[in-house]
């Protein structure tokens, strides 16, 4: 696939990609719309204090995480088309809720479901890969990465102007949440008829079940397992942190530590329900897939989007404070870490394409971003800025080329179950950010560049160790075995007796 394709919008991949960028593109300006307007809320609620905000902030990436995990699941199970359309119109509730909210309660729960919104990346990502071949996928994830997580950097330019000059007033800031709700509500239900999952014929292969991912070996299964604790049990950390801001009890937390502990518990029982019969029985040579590139891609999502987020949440300070700048000349300079991602995501995801070897270009771009924040440890006042802004957007261009390679490597894995190896590393980025930004908390700006380095080099040598090139990542068809077929043939089946 070549850059100017993409303005082919008569090809039926290049309008399903189109429209599946512009829905992720939505709902990211809507998870990320009560940051530009936080100032208007002060100022609008007399009751709202600057804590309340940053309470909501947290409870914004909450539950992101698992319901990451779970839309994977569902993607598997029902397909992406319906998954997105559903996912758009049902959060646009909790959009609407928070829009007008009157109550601490009503804003805190409201903002806390709709951070299950951040789940719409791992339904692109599924969509796109049902449109597009092996050796076009990783420009194709790019592209659509890209575009989408602009979003919310839209929301930032956009939404403060709609509420002071369009609708104005104390309430401006609820009228423009409230207007990006009904648009994405309005576009969900317009993507359910405009868009099919994949080109006419294509068949939507599934998993065998979709509550666990399969794997293919006992080891495996054991590996899946402590790969997923972290995936809940980072949620303690949330606790802890709104437990120590006063606005959760002891009892409270002590009751949300016990339901993460049954949530961890219950996801365990369900790997094993799901693979300890696939494993007695015998997995066949043609089906078996290496779950340690899974385990290397979880770990390059944590030191990638995870460094992303949280770099982006302290950048505008380093700035500001390091060279003494004013607040809003800080703010446009880190923005420059941001924006890089409208280029370097779907260009990782297209030298992922042309290199011919999509491992090589993983490492090349983990070491990157290892060199990359090293070089941001060493900065400091008596560098000239414009060399520490180099550097920045030096840095920003491997963490997001990384990005778009990861997902160019995700859809050649194991085909019916890319919702599910999606969902989990699309939430490892989560978790990284919550790490990252627990971490920040306790050390100094030099120090958490030096950490973040440490953690993308730690990423490399995973990948050195486990991650293997796709066997399908540059043919024309992905991979199918011969289980696919037989779950293929079951489904045609089935459907036949439910018609007859």
């Amino acid at each position: 696939m070549k850059v100017a394709d993409v303005f082919h919008v008569k090809n039926p991949e290049v309008r399903a990609l189109h429209l599946t960028w512009i829905a992720f593109f939505i709902t990211f300006y809507v998870w990320f719309n009560m940051a530009p307007l936080a100032s208007s809320m002060l100022k609008s609620v007399n009751w709202l204090t600057a804590d309340d905000l940053r309470l909501f902030a947290i409870c914004n990436v909450a539950l992101t995480i698992p319901a990451r995990i779970i839309v994977g699941m569902a993607l598997d199970r029902f397909g992406p088309r319906r998954v997105f359309s559903v996912l758009m119109v049902l959060m646009s509730i909790p959009a609407l809720v928070f829009a007008f909210g009157n109550t601490m309660t009503q804003l805190l729960v409201s903002r806390l479901v709709l951070s299950s919104i951040g789940a719409s990346f791992v339904v692109g990502i599924h969509m796109t890969a049902m449109w597009f071949k092996p050796k076009d996928i990783g420009f194709a994830e790019g592209f659509y990465a890209g575009w989408g997580n602009f979003g919310s950097a839209a929301a930032a330019i956009t939404l403060p102007t709609i509420a002071l000059h369009m609708y104005g007033g104390e309430d401006g800031w609820r009228w423009a949440i409230a207007q990006s709700a009904i648009v994405m509500a309005a576009y969900g239900v317009y993507y359910w008829f405009a868009i099919t999952d994949g080109p006419a014929g294509t068949v939507h292969r599934k998993p065998r079940k979709a509550v666990a991912l399969e794997v293919s070996s006992w080891g495996d299964m054991i590996k899946l397992i402590l790969w997923t604790i972290p995936l809940v049990g980072v949620l303690a950390i949330l606790v802890w942190r709104i437990e120590n801001m006063g606005y959760l009890s002891a009892t409270g937390a002590a009751i949300c530590y016990a339901v993460i502990v049954a949530i961890v518990t219950y996801q365990i029982i369900q790997i094993l329900r799901v693979n300890v019969p696939i494993l007695k029985k015998g997995v066949p040579e043609d089906d078996k897939y290496p779950f340690n590139s899974v385990a290397a891609l979880n770990s390059t999502y944590f030191a990638n989007f995870g460094a992303e987020l949280a770099v982006v949440s302290m950048l505008p300070m380093f700035f500001e404070e390091t060279w003494s700048l004013s607040a809003t000349a800080a703010g446009l300079i880190a923005a420059s870490f941001a924006f890089v991602n409208l280029v370097a995501r779907p260009m990782g995801g297209l030298v992922s394409d042309r290199m011919g070897n999509r491992r090589f270009v993983m490492l090349s771009y983990m070491f990157g971003i290892s060199v990359g924040f090293a070089l941001m440890g060493l900065m400091n006042s008596n560098w000239p800025l414009i060399i520490a802004v180099g550097i920045t957007v030096f840095t920003s261009f491997f963490v997001q080329g990384a990005e778009g390679a990861t997902f160019g490597i995700i859809p050649s894995i194991k085909r019916r179950l890319t919702g599910q190896i999606s969902g989990m590393a699309g939430a490892y980025g989560n978790v990284g950010a919550v790490v990252y930004l627990t971490i920040f908390t306790f050390v100094t700006p030099t120090q958490f560049f030096y950490i973040i380095a440490g953690g993308a080099f730690i990423s490399w040598l995973l990948c050195m160790m486990w991650l293997k090139e796709p066997e399908s990542g540059f043919a024309d068809e992905y991979q199918v075995s011969s289980v696919d077929l037989q779950i293929e043939e079951e489904e045609r089946r089935r459907q036949a007796a439910a018609t007859t």
